[in-house]
Formats: C-alpha cells, structure tokens, sequence
C-alpha cells in the first residue's frame, strides 16, 4: 500500500514551502511499508540552526493555513520534528543529516516525487 495521495499532496506542499525558504536535499520517504502511524518522511536540509528554525516555522503557518496542525512540534535548531501524524517533517543542518542518515536508515522505502522549482 502506497502513501495516500492526500498525504502525499501535503508532503508536496510542505516540500515547496521549504525550498522556497531555500531548504535544499528535499526527500520524501513513502513509510506504509515500515511504520503503522506514518505514511511519509519528508526530509531536508538547512544551511543553519537559524534556517531551519524560520524553514519549520514557516512550514507550520503556510500548512495551518489549509488546516493542517501538527499534533506536536519538537527540537529546535538543528534538527526540527514536525508530526503531522501521516506526515512527519525533519528539518536538520547538514551535520546531523550526515551523523543521522535518515535517507539511508530507509534507504529500502520508496521515494516520492517531488516537483519543485529549481530555480529559486
């Protein structure tokens, strides 16, 4: 079973949210297969603790304003967790994407096209 595509279209909006605040390595991880309460890992990456607060803040405004509230919101800085239950936000700098890994943690899930606009 596949991620359904109401999850999916939301993780595609938070995608974009966050490569408009110029957040880079977007990745979304399709979970159905690995974790009962999640369908999506969207992963990414920012430049800073500063970036990845204002990329997580900004995800959380534009996503409530389609009604979408995260059932709980933790870390700050360098690495940002937004759990809106079906989909799950990382946030991370550089640093502890490498020490992490999630992309190869789940290297064994399908991935989920994202299209966004590269040219920023």
């Amino acid at each position: 079973m596949a991620a359904s595509e109401k999850v999916s279209a939301l993780a595609q909006r938070a995608a974009e949210v966050i490569n408009e605040k110029l957040g880079v390595d977007i990745v979304a991880i399709d979970m159905t297969q690995q974790l009962v309460l999640s369908e999506v890992f969207l992963i990414a990456t920012a430049a800073n603790e500063r970036q990845a607060d204002a990329i997580a803040d900004e995800v959380f405004m534009k996503l409530a304003e389609i009604g979408e509230k995260p059932i709980r919101k933790e870390g700050k800085g360098a690495w940002i967790l937004l759990d809106y239950s079906d989909l799950v936000v990382h946030i991370q700098t550089q640093e502890l994407r490498n020490y992490y890994m999630l992309d190869r943690l789940w290297n064994d899930c399908p991935r989920i096209p994202l299209v966004l606009d590269e040219a920023r």
